[in-house]
């Protein structure tokens, strides 16, 4: 998993609550690295599932909440460095650039990033469909990062989740009215 990911995790965890409690989350996990991460590193993503775990426990959270919440918090970081990305017409064509844009993007940087997927299943002028594959298993963070998104465009969307026959997660949006 890159390391940009760690540090935006330990980011959040600082400003959003404490250095304190930055400090209690790396002494739970206990990182191989004493929690010295750069952006530009590979790490284990089994670190981050303890560094979430840890996070979870001292913010008396589950950790699907914690990870669907760093998701939030990632969109927006993502927005503030890479703005680009997000000068789409809506969430539903900044959802589908995801594989065909910004991951392309993603492996210019660093061409040894295993990305998650995200397929376009159906689209329509209400709906969206995507499924999300990842061996890592991140659905909660994926979530996250989708709820962001809605945020982050203003668009009223109901967001719906079931497991996919393929393994992975279906997100189902759907358009609410205004009214």
């Amino acid at each position: 998993m890159k390391g940009v990911v760690f540090t935006e995790f330990l980011d959040m965890v600082r400003s959003v609550h404490s250095e304190d409690l930055l400090d209690a989350v790396l002494d739970d996990a206990a990182p191989p690295n004493g929690g010295a991460y750069t952006a530009v590193g590979t790490y284990d993503h089994h670190e981050m599932t303890n560094l979430v775990v840890a996070y979870a426990k001292h913010t008396q959270t589950t950790v699907p909440e914690a990870l669907r919440t760093f998701g939030v918090h990632l969109l927006g970081r993502f927005h503030d460095r890479f703005p680009r990305f997000f000068a789409v017409d809506g969430v539903f064509a900044f959802l589908a650039d995801v594989n065909a844009v910004i991951h392309v993007e993603v492996h210019k940087l660093y061409s040894d990033a295993e990305l998650p997927q995200l397929n376009v299943l159906e689209r329509t002028e209400t709906t969206m469909t995507v499924l999300y594959r990842s061996s890592r298993h991140l659905e909660d963070l994926a979530e996250g990062l989708i709820v962001g998104a809605v945020a982050y465009f203003g668009e009223p969307m109901r967001i719906e989740r079931q497991p996919h026959e393929s393994g992975g997660v279906q997100f189902r949006l759907v358009r609410e009215s205004v009214p």
